[in-house]
C-alpha cells in the first residue's frame, strides 16, 4: 500500500515539475548545441533537436516558441561569459599593468578551450542573425565590463586621457580577437612557437601600444 498523502504534498508538485521542466529545458540546450555544431543551423531541425533529446517534438514548444529562440538560448547558455566574469571580479593588483595582467591571466585560464565551440557559434550569429542576439547580451553586459574598466583607474599608476567606452571596446576586442585566432591558427604553422609569450605580448600592447617610446 501506498503511503497516504500529507496535505502539503500539492505543494511540492510545482516544484517537483518545475525541476522537471528546468532539466528538459537544459537538455534541450545540449542537444540543440550539439546539433548547431554539427549540422549548422538551417539544417537542424527542431525535430532533430527534440528526438537527440528524446522529447516529443510539441514538447520542445512548451519550452522555446521557434529554433531561432532555441539558438539565442544556445549562445547565451555557451557564452564564456559566466565564467569569465566571475574569474575577472576575483583579480587584484596594486598598479594599472599588474591588475590587467593578473585579469588576463584569469581570463586565459576561464577561457581554455571553449573558442572551440563558441567561434562557430558566433560566426553562425553573424551570418544567420547580424549578431542581434550579441547586441541583446552586449547590452546585458555593459555595466559589468564598465565596472571592471573603472577598477583601473583605482590602482596605482597614471591612466592616458582615453574615454572609459574606448578601454572597454578595446578591452572586448583584445578578448574576442584571442578567441578567434586561438580557434583558427592554433593547429597551423601560422602560429608557431609559444602562445602563451604572444599572449603576454598582446596584453602588453593593450597596455603600452606597438610604438617605442622615442628618447
Amino acid at each position: 500500500m501506498s503511503p497516504p498523502r500529507s496535505r502539503s504534498s500539492p505543494r511540492r508538485r510545482p516544484a517537483a515539475g518545475q525541476a522537471r521542466g528546468d532539466a528538459t529545458r537544459a537538455r534541450l540546450l545540449t542537444c540543440a548545441h550539439a546539433q548547431f555544431l554539427r549540422r549548422g543551423y538551417h539544417a537542424t531541425s527542431m525535430r532533430a533537436i527534440a528526438q537527440a533529446a528524446g522529447v516529443a517534438v510539441g514538447g520542445i514548444y512548451n519550452h522555446f516558441a521557434n529554433k531561432e529562440e532555441i539558438f539565442a538560448a544556445v549562445l547565451d547558455a555557451y557564452h564564456p561569459y559566466h565564467v569569465i566574469f566571475p574569474a575577472l571580479e576575483q583579480t587584484q593588483g596594486e598598479t594599472v599593468e599588474e591588475f590587467v595582467r593578473n585579469a588576463m591571466t584569469h581570463f586565459k585560464a576561464a577561457a581554455a578551450g571553449i573558442e572551440r565551440d563558441l567561434v562557430p557559434l558566433m560566426f553562425v550569429e553573424l551570418v544567420e542573425f547580424q549578431g542581434r542576439h550579441l547586441r541583446d547580451m552586449v547590452r546585458r553586459l555593459i555595466p559589468t565590463i564598465l565596472v571592471f574598466v573603472q577598477r583601473f583607474g583605482r590602482r596605482k599608476g597614471k591612466l592616458r586621457r582615453v574615454s572609459q567606452l574606448a578601454m572597454m571596446r578595446t578591452l572586448i576586442s583584445l578578448l574576442v580577437g584571442y578567441l578567434v585566432t586561438e580557434s583558427v591558427l592554433k593547429d597551423t604553422p601560422l602560429l608557431p612557437g609559444d602562445r602563451m609569450g604572444q599572449f603576454d605580448d598582446m596584453i602588453d600592447i593593450y597596455l603600452h601600444g606597438i610604438a617605442a617610446a622615442e628618447a
